[in-house]
């Protein structure tokens, strides 16, 4: 009598390498239907060419119903960064410049992991995550900034067809040769859809106020950083990576220009913006 013997099967490991911002990371998964959203949410930013510079190990779990509705969480242990909320735990180490991520099958999930990590990677470099849109126009790129409401979405909807978007909810900042750069992202908000995979340099940062008339005024280099600060995107509390974004968006005032822009909802905003740009920047005054 013979006895067969299977061995069991080997779950395979399958890589996407997404590159946001110009920083590549690798996500690993042994799970198929997990690897097709990846590759369909990311699509634009996969470089299977790109030598990855992290990597993430995600594993497939059901989320915790005990903190389905709780805040994002991120505290740092020794060298490794955790961070948590219902729909995923997941910890990254910043010497093996690895991490693993436990979370729910949905893109959401790893969406906000990026967003996360991205920001922890930006402070140290003088980069951020901003709650802004962006867009690219003659080659430079504007950012639109504000509060709830503001108008960040309302401002990529006027956008003339001469106008790529770079995002309608969070804007990639960072310095490249020692210029400002913005970054199209993956991080779609009302519009649902990702921006374009291009950079360009910014040429001045809007911030948002809903009013009955056009109007774009200079602010002082106290009220810019003020309201830089309120919209910048980070969710650690450690006292040096605080002290990192703080500097990084002093830096960032002193370099670029800001400017309130009061606006009415119509496309001639963008005239506006188009007659602003070609007249010259105002400098900003000091404190």
């Amino acid at each position: 009598m013979s006895v067969s013997t299977q061995l069991p099967e080997v779950e395979t490991t399958r890589t996407v390498v997404i590159e946001i911002g110009g920083v590549p990371i690798e996500v690993q998964t042994t799970d198929p239907e997990f690897e097709h959203v990846l590759r369909g949410r990311y699509r634009d930013f996969i470089r299977p060419g790109s030598e990855p510079i992290f990597a993430l190990r995600v594993q497939i779990a059901p989320p915790d119903p005990s903190d389905l509705d709780g805040d994002a969480e991120v505290w740092l242990e020794g060298t490794e960064w955790r961070m948590k909320r219902g729909d995923f735990h997941a910890c990254w180490s910043t010497t093996e410049r690895r991490g693993e991520v436990r979370q729910s099958a949905n893109p959401y999930s790893i969406d906000s992991v990026l967003r996360i990590l991205h920001t922890l990677i930006l402070a140290p470099e003088g980069g951020f995550l901003l709650h802004a849109s962006s867009a690219v126009r003659s080659g430079k790129a504007y950012l639109f900034s504000g509060v709830s409401e503001a108008g960040k979405t309302t401002m990529a909807r006027l956008a003339p067809q001469d106008v790529t978007l770079l995002t309608d909810e969070a804007s990639y900042v960072r310095k490249v040769n020692e210029e400002y750069f913005a970054f199209g992202t993956p991080f779609a908000g009302e519009l649902g859809e990702p921006g374009k995979n291009i950079s360009a340099p910014v040429a001045a940062l809007y911030l948002l106020k809903k009013a009955r008339e056009n109007r774009i005024e200079p602010m002082t280099s106290a009220e810019a950083i003020h309201c830089l600060l309120r919209n910048i995107l980070f969710f650690a509390h450690q006292p040096e990576m605080v002290r990192q974004v703080f500097y990084a968006a002093c830096a960032f005032v002193e370099a670029v220009p800001v400017y309130e822009l009061s606006f009415f909802p119509d496309r001639r905003i963008w005239e506006l913006i188009g007659d602003h740009g070609i007249c010259g920047n105002v400098s900003l005054p000091k404190y």
